[in-house]
């Protein structure tokens, strides 16, 4: 049975407006990594294939497009296994939801969607950090004489600093940040997973980038009336998305590797990158994994104790305690179109 004309479409605005927040009663976060997974397939079909949003049927999402999507994300995107299986999740868990609401015409896409391959995560995932100076080389990369050279340092310094997630970062709006006083550090507030706020104090260097970046883009944290406006925007949006993010780090790897080839050895660096980093130098600098812990707002110490795992230094350093001192560990070797057709994707 073929779909009627913006059924899909219909079906995906009821599963990001009701069904998830509502039905299921998941966190903003979780729904804001859903929507991203379909801006992303969105936005490789508009791309790609030359299919218009507002054109996608089920009958579009069939004949292996998901799998050709889903290889997409590892060869253009350069994807990890484990951000592919989170994406593939996502689009699983709306061809369940369509399924008991239209079973004959999504169909096709629901029999894709589930016979896709859920792709083998590695064990022994590399960290991918950033030592001391490559942070700092890195930050003297953008043309701070430009805007939007000012927004990309400002937003570097802060992933740094603050140890955010992309999402995180994407969320920070200006009622989220106290600059420093006389008798007080800078201060900012991130919301992670499951809504739960964490108040982060970032050091000086930091406090002076951002406290320029405030200054260029005349954003006046004491007006109540722009408390809700984000800190970092993109030339399209109002808030910047994770897609954005990643490409200007993206951006800034690529021009330090070609400048710098004997550093920057990892093949590639994430928006993550920059939070492996602060958690490994906090680590160098001799504190400890609950508090580390706590800066990064990990639900387990287990998430934290995998940087204690890098080098033989920082696994007896820190673990001794727990008579676990581990010898020889070593390392193993979107378009423009898209908000104005889906409005329910950017939330």
């Amino acid at each position: 049975m073929k779909s009627k004309p913006g059924e899909l479409t219909r079906l995906l605005s009821e599963f990001f407006t009701e069904y998830l927040p509502t039905t299921k009663g998941l966190s903003a976060n979780t729904i804001t990594a859903y929507q991203y997974a379909f801006r992303l397939l969105f936005g490789y079909l508009d791309d790609v294939k030359g299919i218009m949003p507002t054109k996608v049927s089920f009958e579009t999402l069939s004949n292996g497009v998901i799998d050709e999507f889903l290889v997409h994300l590892e060869q253009e995107r350069q994807c990890t296994a484990k951000t592919r299986n989170v994406r593939r999740s996502a689009i699983i868990a709306f061809a369940k939801y369509a399924a008991k609401k239209s079973f004959s015409a999504s169909l096709p896409f629901y029999s894709e969607a589930i016979t896709s391959a859920k792709k083998k995560e590695p064990k022994n995932n590399i960290i991918k950090y950033f030592t001391k100076e490559e942070i700092q080389l890195l930050l003297k990369l953008p043309d701070t004489s430009k805007a939007i050279g000012q927004r990309d340092v400002a937003m570097m310094a802060a992933l740094y600093a603050t140890g955010a997630r992309a999402q995180e970062l994407c969320d920070i709006t200006l009622k989220d940040i106290t600059l420093a006083t006389p008798s007080f550090p800078t201060k900012v507030r991130l919301t992670g997973k499951g809504n739960k706020s964490r108040i982060i104090t970032i050091p000086m260097s930091c406090t002076a980038i951002i406290t320029e970046y405030l200054r260029v883009r005349k954003y006046d944290l004491n007006n109540k009336s722009t408390y809700d406006r984000h800190l970092f925007s993109s030339q399209a949006n109002e808030q910047m998305s994770i897609s954005c993010v990643e490409e200007v780090v993206r951006k800034y790897v690529v021009r330090a590797k070609e400048l710098y080839p004997k550093l920057f050895r990892q093949n590639d660096y994430t928006p993550h990158s920059f939070r492996h980093s602060i958690a490994v130098h906090m680590l160098e600098a001799g504190e400890s994994l609950i508090a580390i812990k706590a800066f990064l707002g990990h639900a387990s110490i287990s998430s934290t104790v995998v940087y204690a795992k890098l080098t033989p230094e920082l696994a007896n350093k820190y673990l001794d305690e727990l008579g676990k001192p581990l010898e020889n560990t070593m390392m193993q070797s979107i378009p423009q179109s898209l908000p104005n057709a889906m409005p329910f994707l950017y939330r």
